[in-house]
């Protein structure tokens, strides 16, 4: 299978790889601002059709934050859908290679970085394979490094942001996912005084949680009763039914696509649940990728740029606030303005 079509966005190619024999799938939404950019996600899926409709929801939800950040770049994302078995290592390099041609086909206008499944080691390799399309390869070799840290930084910020004028102190915070990103922002909240509880589906990362001072739960966060709920895993976590039960004030976290259906962003609104939607809170790892790669900023222009990430949160809010709007809908209506 291999073909080029249209859709809601501008194109889809999916490909199944000569090499893997996997279903990838490259989204572009968007080319209006600029080319378009999203990350490289590699996980398994219930079949190759249900990570298309990943990578297609994804890339227009990095139309909306590539304009919320100001970056000249429209939406797109890869997903290569892995059957619920995974890959043999030993395919691994041949997937990438694949990943790399679906990409180069495109001619350059959407390049990628790493995302779930993906690393920086992979991003040198597509970048080699694909003709440069490719940001976040290790420092060593030219690019601006793993977006982890960038990406906390921006989720910190609308956090705060969400919690002013108070301060995070004794605030107490529920981090779903301990992954990466998420660690750095239990580390960062401790220090900042927060009292963390954390979960993740892998219960061998519960010995590094607690040395950082954070306590582990195997309960659902979400109706647990928290000032504050951090998603920082993968998405969907919030349906009509868990928003309904929701014990949190605040949600704002890394996580993408969040909520399954705009219903839900309504039931937190009715409920008087501030939502942050992921689009504005996640931003900081592409902000300091195209940034320090492809725009010219420095460190310090680009971390700027990734705490005023704090001030867009603000405006979703007070939008919604104003105008008794859904924070998503808030959030697309600020992006359109543009």
């Amino acid at each position: 299978m291999s073909r080029t079509e249209s859709f809601s966005g501008e194109v889809l190619r999916v490909v199944r790889g000569d090499r893997s024999g996997v279903a990838i799938a490259v989204a572009i939404h968007s080319t209006a601002r600029g080319p378009a950019i999203g990350g490289c996600r590699i996980k398994a899926y219930p079949s190759w059709r249900a990570g298309v409709d990943d990578a297609l929801r994804l890339s227009a939800a990095m139309t909306t934050k590539c304009a919320l950040a100001g970056l000249p770049y429209g939406g797109g994302k890869t997903v290569a859908a892995l059957p619920a078995e995974g890959i043999d290592p030993a395919r691994r390099p041949g997937l990438i290679a694949d990943i790399a041609e679906a990409i180069a086909a495109l001619g350059g206008r959407y390049r990628t970085g790493p995302d779930i499944g993906s690393t920086s080691e992979d991003m040198a390799d597509i970048h080699r394979l694909a003709h440069g399309w490719a940001f976040c390869r290790p420092e060593n070799q030219g690019g601006s490094g793993t977006s982890s840290a960038a990406t906390a930084r921006g989720v910190l910020a609308a956090l705060q942001a969400g919690v002013a004028p108070g301060p995070v102190a004794g605030l107490r915070v529920g981090v779903i996912g301990f992954g990466s990103v998420g660690r750095l922002i239990c580390e960062a909240l401790i220090e900042r005084g927060a009292e963390v509880v954390v979960t993740d589906v892998e219960d061998g990362l519960r010995p590094v949680a607690e040395r950082l001072g954070a306590s582990w739960t195997t309960a659902d966060l979400v109706r647990e009763p928290l000032d504050v709920l951090v998603p920082a895993a993968t998405g969907g976590l919030l349906t009509v039914e868990s928003a309904a039960a929701c014990g949190a004030s605040l949600i704002v976290g890394p996580a993408n696509n969040q909520i399954v259906a705009e219903e839900v962003a309504t039931v937190l609104r009715d409920r008087g649940i501030a939502w942050i939607p992921d689009v504005v809170a996640s931003a900081g790892g592409i902000i300091h990728a195209v940034g320090r790669e492809e725009l010219g900023m420095s460190e310090q222009t680009a971390n700027a740029k990734i705490d005023a990430i704090g001030d867009t949160a603000n405006s979703v809010l007070s939008l919604a606030r104003e105008r008794g709007l859904t924070t998503a809908r808030a959030a697309r209506e600020l992006a359109a303005l543009v």
